[in-house]
C-alpha cells in the first residue's frame, strides 16, 4: 500500500506545486501545462542534437529562418524512451 501524498496548496496557476508523502518528502510535482510543453520541447531538442546529422539538419533549418523545425513532428509522440 502506497503511504498518503499531500499537494500544495495552489496560490497561482503559474506555480509549480510539490506533492509530499506522509513524512513531508517531496515526491513529486505538478507544473503548469505551458511550463511542461517547455521543458518537452527542450527535452526533444537535446535528444535531437545528440545526432550529427540531426543536428545539422536542425541549424540549417534555424539558419532558413524556421521557428519551429519540429512542427512535422506531431504533438504528443516521444522522441526519446525515458
Amino acid at each position: 500500500m502506497e503511504a498518503p501524498v499531500s499537494v500544495t496548496p495552489e496560490t497561482h496557476p503559474s506555480e509549480i506545486r510539490y506533492v509530499t508523502d506522509a513524512d513531508g518528502n517531496p515526491v513529486g510535482v505538478i507544473v503548469p501545462i505551458d511550463l511542461w510543453r517547455e521543458i518537452e520541447s527542450e527535452r526533444e531538442t537535446a535528444y535531437l542534437l545528440k545526432s550529427e546529422s540531426m543536428k545539422q539538419r536542425l541549424l540549417e533549418a534555424k539558419a532558413r529562418g524556421q521557428d519551429q523545425v519540429g512542427a512535422h513532428i506531431p504533438r504528443g509522440r516521444q522522441l526519446a524512451p525515458d
